[in-house]
């Protein structure tokens, strides 16, 4: 588990590409050294990938296929940034919300207003199927990025981020058509999928009912 509060970012300094396969090595800032081990967890843009290797602060990962289709990681090259995070311990402050590592789509950069001290970047899914978890003052990972969603239409929705969170991560360097990583909070995905089964439960007895009723 997550806690979508970037520790670090981390640049990536080799890539061995294989069929559907590919491990990159990341440089680890120092601070994010101490007890890792072989087969610990690291986030990746909000991607949970497991430790393969470790040389110094020279760290290599596998990305299998789904990793590779579903991610933004595919895009990776090196010399690229990414947002780091270990993964937490129940001893550790939550400061963003709890997360899973699976990203479940991506979306683009559409739009980029800045003002002083403040940017606001609108997204639009890849998958536009999955909006309706997208809630208005909801939770939601953006790059491994904890953050909160500020206005949402039918097809996009956008987050507003403070100096600090732009200095921090990779987000103050996206440009327009740039992919992100988007992890939807789980909490709401139920109580969505939830509330759709409870409705068409009771659509399905209502229709039911009505041709019971119906004059024979």
């Amino acid at each position: 588990m997550f806690t979508g509060i970037v520790q670090g970012t981390g640049k990536v300094v080799a890539i061995d590409e294989k069929p559907n396969f590919r491990t990159h090595v990341v440089e680890l800032p120092e601070a994010l050294l101490p007890g890792l081990e072989t087969g610990a967890s690291v986030a990746h843009n909000g991607c949970c990938l497991t430790v393969t290797e470790i040389n110094g602060n020279r760290i290599s990962f596998d990305l299998m296929k789904e990793t590779l289709r579903i991610t933004n990681l595919g895009d990776l090259q090196e010399g690229d940034v990414v947002n780091i995070e270990r993964a937490a311990k129940f001893s550790d402050e939550i400061g963003g919300h709890l997360m899973s590592g699976h990203i479940m789509t991506t979306a683009e950069v559409a739009k980029i207003l800045t003002s002083e001290n403040n940017r606001q970047i609108w997204f639009k899914l890849q998958d536009p199927t999955l909006m309706k978890y997208i809630l208005h003052k909801g939770f939601i990972g953006v790059d491994g990025i904890s953050l909160t969603v500020g206005e949402v239409t039918p097809t996009r929705f956008c987050v507003y981020l403070i100096p600090e969170t732009l200095q921090r991560t990779t987000l103050g360097a996206k440009k327009l058509g740039q992919r992100v990583n988007i992890e939807i909070d789980p909490q709401t995905q139920a109580v969505v999928d939830t509330v759709e089964r409870v409705l068409a439960s009771r659509e399905a007895a209502a229709a039911a009912l009505a041709v019971n009723e119906e004059p024979k």
